[in-house]
């Protein structure tokens, strides 16, 4: 393969012209260091060499789309890290107390006395009125607009460990 292939539009002419050589110095010489990027995200080797895989597979499949003026390492950068939504969205564990929360939800539901029911949600409701002003937010983003964790952070612009406190704190 001829070295002037590092440069980025040439890289980006040569896979959409679907040069196979191009696609495979975009694999060999980003394929590391996009799965270290997706390890640090994920914390799992294999669900990191998934996303990364994903991502090459979809370059690859939308390559006649592809800008010669975009920064290519930056769009692969920004594609893992959409790969590692969609995994986390369709992958989400449960926690154990979003799972105490859902029981505890199914409990009342199950009630036949809507008297009950309707003091208790009046109760729910005044105890979210109460919470602090970070906490009630991030929790009405969690629980009724049902943004995940990562969704929230972004959203409110502060870390994912302050979403978590601030849902500890709440439930």
């Amino acid at each position: 393969m001829n070295n002037h292939i590092y440069e980025n539009s040439d890289l980006i002419n040569a896979l959409k012209q679907g040069e196979a050589k191009a696609y495979s110095f975009l694999v060999d010489y980003f394929h590391h260091k996009l799965c270290i990027y997706a390890f640090s995200l994920c914390h799992d080797d294999d669900i990191a060499k998934d996303i990364v895989q994903n991502v090459f597979i979809s370059i690859w499949k939308r390559r006649e789309d592809l800008n010669p003026s975009f920064n290519f390492k930056n769009l692969l950068y920004k594609s893992v890290y959409n790969e590692f939504i969609d995994h986390y969205r369709k992958r989400r564990k449960v926690l154990e107390l979003e799972k105490k929360y859902i029981e505890g939800l199914s409990t009342i539901i199950e009630e036949d006395d809507e008297k009950s029911l309707e003091k208790l949600i009046l109760l729910v409701k005044q105890e979210i009125e109460n919470l602090p002003k970070k906490c009630k937010q991030t929790f009405l983003l969690s629980k009724s607009d049902g943004l995940t964790n990562i969704e929230i952070s972004e959203y409110l612009n502060v870390s994912i460990k302050a979403v978590e406190a601030n849902m500890t704190k709440v439930l």
